[in-house]
Protein backbone atom coordinates (compact mmCIF):
# COMPACT_ATOMS: atom_id res chain seq x y z
CA UNK A 1 0.00 0.00 0.00
CA UNK A 2 3.09 2.57 0.81
CA UNK A 3 4.62 1.33 -2.40
CA UNK A 4 1.34 2.42 -4.51
CA UNK A 5 0.64 5.45 -2.50
CA UNK A 6 4.52 6.48 -3.35
CA UNK A 7 4.19 5.83 -6.90
CA UNK A 8 0.77 8.06 -7.16
CA UNK A 9 2.57 11.15 -5.54
CA UNK A 10 5.53 10.25 -8.17
CA UNK A 11 3.29 10.58 -10.66
CA UNK A 12 1.61 13.49 -9.18
CA UNK A 13 5.07 15.19 -9.01
CA UNK A 14 5.93 14.47 -12.34
CA UNK A 15 3.14 15.82 -13.84
CA UNK A 16 3.41 19.27 -11.64
CA UNK A 17 6.79 19.44 -13.23
CA UNK A 18 6.05 19.05 -16.93
CA UNK A 19 3.00 21.34 -15.81
CA UNK A 20 5.98 23.90 -14.43
CA UNK A 21 8.42 23.44 -17.52
CA UNK A 22 5.74 23.93 -20.29
CA UNK A 23 4.82 27.23 -18.34
CA UNK A 24 8.61 28.29 -18.04
CA UNK A 25 9.10 27.79 -21.42
CA UNK A 26 5.69 29.20 -22.60
CA UNK A 27 5.58 31.84 -20.66
CA UNK A 28 1.98 33.71 -19.94
CA UNK A 29 1.24 34.66 -23.19
CA UNK A 30 1.06 33.60 -26.71
CA UNK A 31 2.67 34.88 -29.80
CA UNK A 32 1.59 35.50 -32.94
CA UNK A 33 4.11 35.01 -35.87
CA UNK A 34 3.93 36.20 -39.37
CA UNK A 35 5.41 34.77 -41.99
CA UNK A 36 6.20 36.15 -45.95
CA UNK A 37 7.53 37.74 -48.53
CA UNK A 38 9.06 41.77 -48.49
CA UNK A 39 6.23 43.35 -48.41
CA UNK A 40 5.67 42.04 -44.96
CA UNK A 41 9.24 42.58 -43.76
CA UNK A 42 11.68 44.36 -46.39
CA UNK A 43 15.47 43.86 -46.25
CA UNK A 44 15.54 43.86 -42.20
CA UNK A 45 12.29 45.07 -40.91
CA UNK A 46 14.04 48.47 -40.02
CA UNK A 47 12.89 50.59 -43.35
CA UNK A 48 16.76 51.19 -44.41
CA UNK A 49 16.00 51.54 -48.18
CA UNK A 50 13.09 53.37 -47.65
CA UNK A 51 11.07 50.65 -48.65
CA UNK A 52 8.79 48.96 -45.11
CA UNK A 53 6.40 45.51 -44.78
CA UNK A 54 3.47 45.53 -43.03
CA UNK A 55 4.52 43.42 -40.22
CA UNK A 56 7.10 45.54 -38.97
CA UNK A 57 4.08 48.13 -37.99
CA UNK A 58 1.43 45.47 -36.96
CA UNK A 59 2.74 44.53 -33.33
CA UNK A 60 1.61 48.00 -32.66
CA UNK A 61 -1.96 47.52 -32.78
CA UNK A 62 -1.40 44.58 -30.18
CA UNK A 63 -0.80 44.87 -26.40
CA UNK A 64 2.40 43.14 -26.21
CA UNK A 65 2.02 42.23 -22.44
CA UNK A 66 -1.08 39.62 -23.21
CA UNK A 67 0.79 38.95 -26.51
CA UNK A 68 4.34 38.37 -28.37
CA UNK A 69 4.67 39.59 -32.15
CA UNK A 70 7.59 38.01 -34.14
CA UNK A 71 7.37 38.76 -37.94
CA UNK A 72 9.66 35.98 -39.57
CA UNK A 73 9.17 37.23 -43.41
CA UNK A 74 11.88 37.25 -45.57
CA UNK A 75 12.18 38.98 -48.90
CA UNK A 76 12.36 37.56 -51.44
CA UNK A 77 10.31 34.45 -50.45
CA UNK A 78 7.43 32.32 -52.16
CA UNK A 79 5.24 29.62 -50.60
CA UNK A 80 8.02 26.89 -51.63
CA UNK A 81 11.08 28.56 -50.72
CA UNK A 82 10.01 29.68 -47.15
CA UNK A 83 8.36 26.07 -46.50
CA UNK A 84 11.48 24.20 -48.20
CA UNK A 85 14.21 26.25 -46.53
CA UNK A 86 14.58 24.74 -42.77
CA UNK A 87 16.45 27.74 -41.50
CA UNK A 88 13.28 29.62 -42.21
CA UNK A 89 9.70 27.92 -42.05
CA UNK A 90 11.27 25.31 -39.85
CA UNK A 91 12.90 27.25 -37.41
CA UNK A 92 9.57 29.12 -36.89
CA UNK A 93 7.67 25.87 -36.54
CA UNK A 94 9.91 24.66 -33.58
CA UNK A 95 8.96 27.79 -32.02
CA UNK A 96 5.38 27.45 -32.39
CA UNK A 97 3.45 26.40 -29.17
CA UNK A 98 -0.32 25.36 -28.69
CA UNK A 99 -1.99 28.77 -28.00
CA UNK A 100 -0.25 30.61 -30.58
CA UNK A 101 -0.98 31.75 -34.28
CA UNK A 102 0.45 32.37 -37.40
CA UNK A 103 -0.73 34.95 -40.15
CA UNK A 104 0.97 33.90 -43.32
CA UNK A 105 1.11 36.23 -46.84
CA UNK A 106 2.44 35.50 -49.79
CA UNK A 107 1.91 35.74 -53.36
CA UNK A 108 4.09 38.23 -54.99
CA UNK A 109 7.12 35.70 -55.84
CA UNK A 110 4.92 32.64 -56.30
CA UNK A 111 4.59 34.09 -59.66
CA UNK A 112 8.38 34.20 -60.38
CA UNK A 113 9.58 30.57 -63.05
CA UNK A 114 9.34 27.22 -61.73
CA UNK A 115 13.26 26.85 -62.57
CA UNK A 116 15.43 29.11 -63.52
CA UNK A 117 19.58 29.30 -62.06
CA UNK A 118 18.35 32.82 -60.17
CA UNK A 119 15.84 31.76 -57.72
CA UNK A 120 13.81 28.79 -58.71
CA UNK A 121 10.77 30.13 -56.34
CA UNK A 122 7.45 29.84 -58.53
CA UNK A 123 4.73 27.72 -57.84
CA UNK A 124 2.31 26.11 -59.84
CA UNK A 125 -0.54 28.27 -60.20
CA UNK A 126 -3.68 27.86 -58.30
CA UNK A 127 -4.93 25.98 -55.53
CA UNK A 128 -4.69 23.01 -56.67
CA UNK A 129 -3.35 19.60 -55.47
CA UNK A 130 -0.97 18.90 -59.03
CA UNK A 131 2.75 19.13 -58.80
CA UNK A 132 5.53 18.86 -61.31
CA UNK A 133 8.40 17.09 -60.62
CA UNK A 134 12.14 19.72 -61.66
CA UNK A 135 15.53 19.67 -61.80
CA UNK A 136 16.13 22.37 -58.79
CA UNK A 137 19.64 23.78 -60.46
CA UNK A 138 20.39 25.61 -56.86
CA UNK A 139 19.97 22.38 -54.82
CA UNK A 140 21.27 20.20 -57.49
CA UNK A 141 18.62 17.69 -56.48
CA UNK A 142 15.22 16.99 -57.77
CA UNK A 143 12.24 18.41 -56.44
CA UNK A 144 8.64 18.34 -56.08
CA UNK A 145 6.85 21.27 -56.68
CA UNK A 146 3.22 22.12 -55.50
CA UNK A 147 0.75 24.72 -55.96
CA UNK A 148 0.70 28.21 -54.40
CA UNK A 149 -2.88 26.90 -52.24
CA UNK A 150 -1.29 23.75 -51.31
CA UNK A 151 1.84 25.35 -50.02
CA UNK A 152 -0.53 27.44 -47.89
CA UNK A 153 -2.62 24.63 -47.09
CA UNK A 154 0.67 22.58 -46.00
CA UNK A 155 1.43 25.75 -43.71
CA UNK A 156 -1.74 25.35 -42.37
CA UNK A 157 -1.46 21.61 -41.56
CA UNK A 158 1.99 21.67 -39.99
CA UNK A 159 0.31 25.06 -37.24
CA UNK A 160 -2.44 23.17 -36.48
CA UNK A 161 -0.49 19.69 -35.70
CA UNK A 162 1.04 22.05 -33.39
CA UNK A 163 -1.52 23.17 -31.12
CA UNK A 164 -1.87 26.91 -33.12
CA UNK A 165 -4.13 28.84 -35.12
CA UNK A 166 -3.41 29.51 -38.81
CA UNK A 167 -4.64 32.77 -40.65
CA UNK A 168 -4.16 33.43 -44.41
CA UNK A 169 -4.00 36.66 -45.96
CA UNK A 170 -4.14 37.78 -49.53
CA UNK A 171 -1.00 39.41 -50.94
CA UNK A 172 -1.16 43.22 -50.76
CA UNK A 173 -1.87 44.75 -54.67
CA UNK A 174 0.97 46.23 -56.79
CA UNK A 175 0.48 49.82 -57.58
CA UNK A 176 -1.24 48.87 -61.13
CA UNK A 177 -3.78 50.30 -62.47
CA UNK A 178 -6.05 49.82 -65.39
CA UNK A 179 -7.84 53.48 -65.66
CA UNK A 180 -9.55 54.05 -62.31
CA UNK A 181 -9.43 50.98 -60.97
CA UNK A 182 -6.47 48.71 -59.02
CA UNK A 183 -5.18 45.73 -61.19
CA UNK A 184 -6.62 42.23 -58.95
CA UNK A 185 -4.56 39.62 -58.86
CA UNK A 186 -5.51 35.50 -59.19
CA UNK A 187 -3.44 34.87 -55.99
CA UNK A 188 -5.80 36.60 -53.95
CA UNK A 189 -8.36 34.43 -55.18
CA UNK A 190 -6.49 31.09 -54.60
CA UNK A 191 -5.61 32.13 -50.92
CA UNK A 192 -9.20 32.64 -50.62
CA UNK A 193 -9.87 29.30 -51.78
CA UNK A 194 -6.85 27.89 -49.64
CA UNK A 195 -8.42 29.27 -46.24
CA UNK A 196 -11.90 27.81 -47.12
CA UNK A 197 -10.60 24.44 -47.81
CA UNK A 198 -8.85 23.93 -44.87
CA UNK A 199 -11.49 26.08 -42.76
CA UNK A 200 -9.24 28.64 -41.24
CA UNK A 201 -9.78 32.28 -41.14
CA UNK A 202 -9.02 34.77 -44.28
CA UNK A 203 -8.12 38.17 -44.22
CA UNK A 204 -8.57 39.92 -47.76
CA UNK A 205 -5.97 42.02 -47.38
CA UNK A 206 -6.16 43.13 -51.32
CA UNK A 207 -9.40 44.25 -50.93
CA UNK A 208 -8.89 46.35 -48.32
CA UNK A 209 -6.14 48.08 -49.67
CA UNK A 210 -7.69 48.49 -52.96
CA UNK A 211 -10.66 49.96 -51.24
CA UNK A 212 -8.40 52.87 -49.74
CA UNK A 213 -6.13 52.89 -53.22
CA UNK A 214 -9.28 53.90 -55.20
CA UNK A 215 -10.91 56.59 -52.79
CA UNK A 216 -7.84 58.52 -52.80
CA UNK A 217 -6.59 57.50 -56.90
CA UNK A 218 -3.94 57.14 -58.99
CA UNK A 219 -1.83 60.42 -58.38
CA UNK A 220 -2.21 60.20 -54.60
CA UNK A 221 -1.11 56.65 -54.21
CA UNK A 222 1.54 56.61 -56.54
CA UNK A 223 3.63 59.72 -54.02
CA UNK A 224 2.04 58.80 -50.36
CA UNK A 225 2.66 54.77 -50.67
CA UNK A 226 4.89 54.04 -53.06
CA UNK A 227 8.58 54.79 -54.17
CA UNK A 228 9.38 56.86 -57.56
CA UNK A 229 10.32 53.66 -59.38
CA UNK A 230 8.86 50.49 -57.24
CA UNK A 231 5.47 49.38 -57.66
CA UNK A 232 5.55 46.54 -55.52
CA UNK A 233 6.92 47.71 -52.25
CA UNK A 234 5.20 50.35 -49.93
CA UNK A 235 7.32 53.05 -48.16
CA UNK A 236 6.28 53.70 -44.54
CA UNK A 237 2.73 55.60 -45.00
CA UNK A 238 1.34 52.71 -47.27
CA UNK A 239 3.03 49.39 -45.05
CA UNK A 240 1.22 51.55 -41.85
CA UNK A 241 -2.07 51.75 -44.12
CA UNK A 242 -2.08 48.08 -44.59
CA UNK A 243 -1.03 47.38 -41.09
CA UNK A 244 -3.68 49.24 -39.89
CA UNK A 245 -6.26 47.57 -41.80
CA UNK A 246 -5.04 44.13 -41.14
CA UNK A 247 -5.59 45.67 -37.38
CA UNK A 248 -9.18 46.57 -38.16
CA UNK A 249 -10.31 43.58 -39.67
CA UNK A 250 -8.78 41.29 -36.70
CA UNK A 251 -10.78 43.99 -34.40
CA UNK A 252 -14.27 43.14 -36.79
CA UNK A 253 -14.10 39.79 -36.71
CA UNK A 254 -13.97 37.88 -33.54
CA UNK A 255 -14.10 34.71 -34.78
CA UNK A 256 -10.25 35.18 -36.07
CA UNK A 257 -9.51 35.23 -32.35
CA UNK A 258 -7.10 37.77 -31.59
CA UNK A 259 -9.57 40.76 -31.00
CA UNK A 260 -9.24 40.35 -27.29
CA UNK A 261 -4.81 40.82 -27.68
CA UNK A 262 -5.16 44.08 -29.41
CA UNK A 263 -5.04 47.08 -27.42
CA UNK A 264 -7.91 49.39 -26.28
Amino acid sequence: MKNKKSFVWQLVACAAVVALCSFMWKGDKPTLFVIGDSTVKNGRGDGGNGQWGWGSFIAGYFDTNKIAVKNHALGGTSTRTFYNNPKLWQKVLDSIRPGDYVIMQFGHNDSSPIVDTTRARGTIRGNGDEFQEVNNPLLKQQEMVYSYGFYLRRFVKNIQDKGATAIICSPIPRNAWEGNLVRRSDYAKWAEAAAQQVGVSFIPLQDLVIQQYEKLGKAEVETKFFGATDATHTIKDGAELNASLVATYIANHREIGLKSYLKK
